[in-house]
């Protein structure tokens, strides 16, 4: 019995714990009451809640950023304002011989 949980289901009285009972008690009848183990479902679940509505969040304002400059672009570009071209340059490797 190395714990104090073995001690107190094997009906021992740890001495820390008897030090607290007042003098006079009869030790047979002292009943001790033990804390639930601590459950950690909730805080993970709750992690795991905030974690994907933050993502969700940034999805939609990254889809949001872009639906609008796109939509910029095409007012300006068709207003006149605004042209722009995609310009691909080739890139020509020479070939050295032996």
């Amino acid at each position: 019995m190395q714990l104090p949980e073995d001690q107190i289901r094997a009906g021992h009285i740890p001495a820390d714990l008897y030090r607290q009972i007042p003098p006079g008690t009869d030790v047979r009848r002292v009943v001790i009451v033990q804390e639930a183990p601590r459950s950690y479902t909730g805080p993970i679940v709750l992690t795991l809640v905030v974690v994907t509505g933050s993502v969700a969040v940034l999805l939609v304002i990254a889809f949001v950023v872009q639906v609008i400059a796109g939509a910029a672009v095409a007012v300006l570009s068709a207003t006149g304002g605004l042209s722009y071209t995609i310009a691909r340059t080739a890139k020509h490797r020479k070939r050295h011989s032996k």
